[in-house]
């Protein structure tokens, strides 16, 4: 009777475990098609952002961009407004600070609610471009970002948070967010996109 449940499960396991690999190997047969969304680096709520981390982020960022333009892909400008409390869209405190290096051609999200996905056309401008591949920078990596990650997890995009390309008000907050998703750094960013 033993002999006969070690081989049953022994059939199970190899079964799973064909069935896996299969999956894996449809799974990576697949072809990244990356863009990078730009998350509420606004003028208005720039100041709250933790210093330590604030002049390092923008550098990342504005690296990331030139890595995805070099490269040909997307990047997606997201911002964010509360209907009755602003920033107003055409206003100072509403725009990107003019050292980041986004484009008018960039497409570009407004939103009302912490997720890029939530009520916006995120979804639809991503399936016209064929994208299935995220990379999120930004800020508030405790707030907006971490809302906007677990939008796209649920949408079924694979998605990564780039480190150091984001920002919170606590900068210890911020290493945490990086610790406990998929998070990346510069130079693995610049190898998945030269090589994919």
């Amino acid at each position: 009777m033993k002999r006969t449940c070690f081989w049953i499960a022994f059939a199970l396991c190899v079964l799973n475990a064909s069935a896996y690999a299969k999956e894996s190997k449809e799974q990576t047969g697949k072809e990244m098609k990356p863009a990078l969304l730009v998350i509420d680096i606004q003028n208005e709520y720039l100041p709250y952002m933790a210093e330590k981390e604030k002049d390092i982020a923008l550098r990342v960022i504005n690296g990331a961009i030139v890595l995805f333009r070099e490269n040909g892909f997307p990047i997606i400008r997201v911002y964010h407004t509360d209907p009755q409390y602003g920033p107003k869209p055409d206003t100072e405190a509403f725009e990107f600070p003019s050292s980041i290096f986004i484009e008018d051609t960039d497409p570009k999200i407004i939103k009302n609610y912490p997720s890029a996905f939530t009520k916006t056309d995120l979804e639809k401008t991503l399936d016209d471009l064929e994208c299935n591949t995220l990379f999120l920078c930004g800020l508030s990596a405790v707030g907006c970002v971490l809302a906007t990650y677990h939008g796209a997890v649920d949408r079924d995009f694979k998605v990564f948070m780039i480190k150091d390309g984001l920002m919170s008000h606590n900068s210890t907050y911020t290493d945490v967010i990086e610790d406990i998703s998929n998070t990346i750094n510069y130079t693995t960013l610049k190898f998945m996109l030269e090589y994919r």
